[in-house]
């Protein structure tokens, strides 16, 4: 019965028994250089990272954006497979409408006057035949160029292949020349419109820059050091700030990132909102995997010839896509934000003295000493008695 006893009024007092805090001033300079040095590194986390580099204060939003785009320069060619001809921005842009994204010519494979008829389809494993029995009519193959006949042609003197209906003579895309056919494509220019917004803060901003005029533009040209304002760039630079060689680029094409930062500071001892230009490729590059390598589509350019038959040039494009990519974040200081970061440092300088504590009870000579110092058990029973003597003894 008194065990029980003893163990209820054990855990009355430990549910129950109160704890104050206690001064305790230690005359030691390692516990005191931890003290303030622990002080010290809340206090440079919260001014120096929070305040200063994240800016925790401010209230932020997200960057709303528009782009539009557009392509100057010309080309000539000449080459033995195509006549001499002159290229001008609707030639070598697709689409010609530029967004955020347009697309550059650089070099070709051109299939001209295709017609609506039969030929043989090109020599593989899966078209080669022997007779008509190996070419099944009617079968379309998604990676063939047309619609079985049925019937097993000569293709040249040595090889025969299955007839197909499609727009013949059939493309041959292999004669990809080796050097770009519109090389003169590093020269051209795009002028890049970019209007941004930031609703939460009312903030409208344009990257032609308000000191900026017409005169200005028809002479200016982007360069990192002497004209960062200028929103008109020539190909070859985008390209060599991206770390590319436009020519080596320019063959096989490929795609490439014209980045816009709009990171604003919008407050008012620090007001700062200009776009930053950077420029990075996208595709991939890496020659340990070169399987479909770089950048290309088709299109067509349809005729009608005199007889009222239907033909077309067949044009397999390669170049260089722009993607014009914008994203920002615009901050401002505000009250809640503030108060909840100022909360947060406080709760982390009331963690300070624990960490002294730790270190004072734990890691010095003398903890036995401060331990007995620092935790103090209070027995009423017996300092009422003591208390009472001495009252007693005062009397008499």
């Amino acid at each position: 019965m008194t065990k029980t006893a003893g163990c209820c009024q054990g855990c009355l007092h430990y549910v129950f028994d109160y704890e104050t805090p206690k001064t305790l001033v230690i005359p030691s300079i390692r516990v005191g250089f931890v003290f303030r040095f622990t002080q010290f590194l809340v206090v440079l986390y919260v001014v120096g990272y929070v305040c200063v580099v994240q800016k925790a204060y401010q209230e932020t939003d997200s960057v709303l954006s528009t782009v539009t785009t557009k392509v100057k320069g010309f080309a000539f060619t000449n080459t033995s497979d195509a006549d001499p001809r002159f290229w001008d921005v609707a030639d070598y842009v697709v689409p010609p409408q530029g967004g955020d994204s347009f697309f550059v010519l650089t070099n070709m494979v051109v299939t001209p006057q295709q017609t609506q008829s039969r030929c043989p389809e090109l020599p593989n494993p899966s078209t080669s035949c022997v007779d008509d029995c190996d070419c099944i009519e009617g079968y379309s193959d998604p990676r063939g160029n047309g619609i079985l006949t049925g019937l097993c042609e000569n293709y040249s003197t040595t090889v025969k292949t299955c007839e197909v209906i499609s727009w013949c003579p059939l493309e041959i895309d292999t004669k990809l020349p080796e050097h770009a056919l519109l090389a003169a494509a590093e020269n051209f220019t795009v002028l890049i419109k970019n209007s941004i917004t930031y609703p939460k803060f009312n903030v409208h901003r344009r990257n032609i820059l308000p000191h900026i005029n017409s005169s200005y533009l028809k002479r200016c040209e982007f360069n990192r050091t002497t004209d960062p304002d200028c929103p008109i760039f020539r190909l070859k630079h985008i390209v060599s700030e991206a770390g590319e060689e436009f020519q080596d680029m320019a063959v096989k094409g490929g795609i490439l990132g014209i980045i816009i930062d709009w990171s604003c500071d919008l407050d008012w001892w620090a007001r700062k909102c200009n776009p930053q230009y950077s420029f990075r490729r996208l595709d991939n590059k890496n020659p340990a995997n070169n399987v479909a390598p770089g950048f290309n589509f088709r299109f067509a350019k349809y005729y009608k010839t005199p007889d009222g038959e239907e033909t077309r040039t067949l044009i397999k494009a390669y170049g260089i896509r722009f993607d014009v990519v914008v994203h920002g974040t615009a901050g401002k200081f505000g009250i809640v934000p503030t108060v909840v970061n100022l909360g947060a440092a406080l709760t982390f300088l009331s963690l300070v003295p624990v960490v002294a504590d730790w270190v004072m009870l734990t890691c010095m000579g003398k903890r036995d000493l401060y331990k007995k110092h620092k935790i103090t058990h209070l027995n009423e029973v017996a300092d009422t008695e003591t208390m009472s003597m001495g009252t007693s003894y005062g009397t008499q």
